[in-house]
């Protein structure tokens, strides 16, 4: 590996939603010659930056390509919010593969990107050969999803680049005991100044979406999920926080039985979701990456 194959490169592909065109930012860490890429995609709120750490570690086994999910970071907004949802994720990440011009690719999710994962992973001739699930499942605990809710599409202003790094902290607080450069190291990417301020990049309108699901949508899409991931017939990962309150140990061994070649591991003293910035955590990846037993001790 290169010194310089381990310094992101900012890129962007064009995608395409019933409203029009958008782009969608990545970064590409390692050799852009590798074939072997590993797609790492984060949570509903975060960024492509939550992975610099993974990616600085991996890029010398993969070229490691980050996205911005459309409505975050530097990826464009959606004409239409109703647009934001699982099936156009899923339609801009199959455009960003073929711009990788592999015909596979391994993945990490975390939250959000766990959903996109399993729900790529599921259709017929789907591009995914190892699939890790950081702290997501087909099921999501209700209670979570109204924590969620609580704080998604607020319009938060900050006098201070540090106070709204110090407010994202806050609310990824369940992450796991990090430090305050850690803190500054993943949120800053989340912020950008404006008039004078500080306010989160992501488009507040996600929570439309979000907030608009019905109990029926729900439990549709969670069988849909469920399906998916019992189609699947790649290794999976599914990685699950100690004190996490959207994963449950229940639906982590349902889905050890539902799916073919599913094992887990969780770690202790960690909520939703574990941030995958320390050397040991950072070690379960390359581990299961590798296909080497995978512990998270």
């Amino acid at each position: 590996m290169t010194e310089s194959s381990a310094v992101p490169r900012q890129q962007y592909v064009q995608c395409l939603s019933p409203s029009g065109l958008h782009r969608v930012a990545y970064t590409e860490w390692g050799d852009p010659a590798n074939p072997r890429v590993l797609v790492c995609v984060h949570g509903l709120t975060r960024s492509s930056r939550d992975f610099d750490r993974l990616a600085a570690a991996l890029c010398g086994t993969y070229r490691v390509v980050c996205p911005d999910v459309v409505g975050r970071g530097l990826s464009s907004w959606l004409v239409d919010p109703r647009g934001y949802g699982v099936a156009q994720y899923v339609a801009d990440m199959v455009t960003l593969i073929a711009r990788t011009g592999v015909e596979q690719v391994d993945w990490f999710g975390t939250s959000m990107g766990g959903l996109i994962g399993m729900a790529l992973a599921g259709l017929p001739d789907a591009p995914i050969g190892r699939l890790l699930l950081n702290d997501i499942g087909p099921h999501i605990e209700p209670a979570s999803l109204e924590r969620i809710g609580e704080y998604v599409g607020r319009d938060s202003r900050f006098a201070t680049l540090q106070e709204g790094i110090d407010n994202a902290a806050l609310l990824a607080s369940s992450f796991g005991p990090l430090t305050a450069e850690e803190w500054r190291e993943i949120n800053t990417p989340l912020l950008h100044e404006v008039d004078g301020g500080w306010r989160y990049r992501y488009d507040a309108r996600i929570s439309e979406a979000f907030k608009g699901v019905t109990p029926e949508q729900n439990e549709q899409g969670e069988q849909f999920l469920w399906r998916s991931l019992a189609a699947f017939k790649g290794p999976v990962l599914s990685v699950r926080g100690e004190l996490s309150d959207l994963l449950s140990r229940e639906t982590v061994a349902k889905m050890v039985e539902k799916g073919q070649h599913v094992e887990s591991v969780e770690i202790a003293g960690v909520g939703h979701a574990p941030a995958f910035l320390s050397p040991d955590q950072i070690g379960i990846a390359r581990r299961f990456f590798a296909g080497e037993p995978v512990s998270a001790s």
